[in-house]
């Protein structure tokens, strides 16, 4: 079988951009994350390289948000804020205003459209921008961190090209502006397994919201009990989204990888370690589509990094399951919290945590079996 081309899409210049000290967003994650890779080398190889993003076109940036939204975001990045933009989520205390906020948004948003140029053109078949994943912000509504949602219109450049779409977000929150984004159309498939609403921001993604109109079955929410433990995060997973992307049969792959569905993260409630990721990753690998796959959330900086990087190796082809990351990682990396390589330990799971989780999100997988499959002939 060829090998896969895999693209990582990183750069000095997004390195420049930082969000207020006190805000839990740190886009130091992506620039701590390549370093990791780098070091080790596993950036650049036959099938393997790098790729540096480029602002988004405000062309391409008015597929999804407004002109008026955009022209907020700028003048409040230069100093110009009103009542208005405050109305559009801008300058709030999850959404700050701060030194390069706007150009920062597009050039991360660009860095996701280059991964879907290049898996358009055949330079790539998997890329990631581990600087991506800003699935809340609306056409004309910043919120969650997000500002310019590159998930959607990485989308929509995809499906423009004529492919069908299969969106799949396994960040801890509902991934809420991709779904508003393509909730009446059927050429955008959005799968988002998440904390379950009732919990946690945004408070959207229940089991009933499944589109509308030619759209109605295409919009697929999976909520995940406080407490969710790997074992039954899998089973929910292989219970859904196979039989879904089987019967759907996308011609391209969207991922959206936060990684605040860990354990110890400090905004989310989930106790899930990073063998999921890869778990979930060899599973997409397995279809033979193109990946294109983006950051996201994730508050505890460590943990984040070592998902993302473990993340990137299965989706190249290099990932070391047999242990030899292990001394590399804690020869090259110099520290003892990675001696044991970029996979985390198993985590015990008690009788009450398993009485908490298993009922709950069984009930979530029948009401998808029977509102969604029979859409699909499932």
């Amino acid at each position: 079988m060829t090998a896969k081309k895999a693209v990582f899409i990183h750069s000095e210049e997004i390195e420049k951009y930082h969000y207020p000290e006190d805000c839990p967003f740190k886009t130091e994650r992506a620039a701590r994350t390549r370093r990791t890779l780098y070091t080790m080398g596993l950036l650049w190889g036959e099938t393997t390289r790098e790729a540096a993003p480029v602002p988004a076109p405000r062309t391409v940036l008015k597929k999804f948000h407004s002109a008026r939204y955009l022209h907020a975001l700028k003048a409040a990045q230069n100093g110009k804020w009103e009542l208005d933009a405050l109305n559009m989520g801008i300058g709030t205390p999850d959404c700050p205003i701060f030194r390069g906020m706007y150009d920062y948004a597009v050039l991360a948003a660009g860095g996701t459209l280059v991964g879907a140029e290049m898996i358009l053109s055949g330079q790539a078949d998997l890329a990631f921008n581990p600087s991506g994943g800003f699935h809340h912000a609306f056409p004309e509504k910043a919120a969650g961190f997000c500002y310019i949602n590159d998930c959607a219109l990485a989308c929509a450049v995809l499906a423009e090209a004529g492919k069908r779409v299969l969106y799949l977000d396994i960040d801890v929150h509902n991934g809420d502006g991709v779904a508003f984004a393509f909730y009446g159309r059927a050429d955008v498939m959005t799968i988002s397994l998440h904390e379950n609403p009732r919990t946690l921001f945004p408070g959207t993604g229940f089991e009933d919201e499944i589109g509308e109109g030619e759209g109605r079955g295409y919009c697929v929410n999976l909520p995940m009990p406080v407490g969710t433990f790997d074992q039954a995060y899998l089973y929910a997973f292989e219970e859904i989204v196979p039989p879904l992307i089987k019967a759907y049969n996308p011609d391209v792959i969207v991922f959206e990888l936060g990684a605040d569905t860990l354990a110890g993260d400090p905004l989310a409630h989930l106790q899930l370690t990073n063998n999921v990721y890869a778990e979930v990753i060899n599973r997409l690998l397995g279809f033979n589509k193109p990946i294109l796959a983006t950051g996201g959330g994730g508050y505890h900086m460590e943990n984040t990094v070592r998902a993302w990087a473990l993340g990137w190796t299965v989706l190249s082809g290099q990932d070391l399951a047999d242990g030899m990351d292990a001394a590399i990682g804690g020869v090259m990396l110099q520290s003892l919290d990675w001696q044991g390589g970029f996979r985390d330990r198993e985590l015990p799971v008690t009788n009450q945590q398993r009485e908490m989780v298993l009922p709950p999100l069984q009930a979530s997988i029948d009401t998808i079996k029977a509102k969604v499959f029979p859409i699909h002939g499932l």
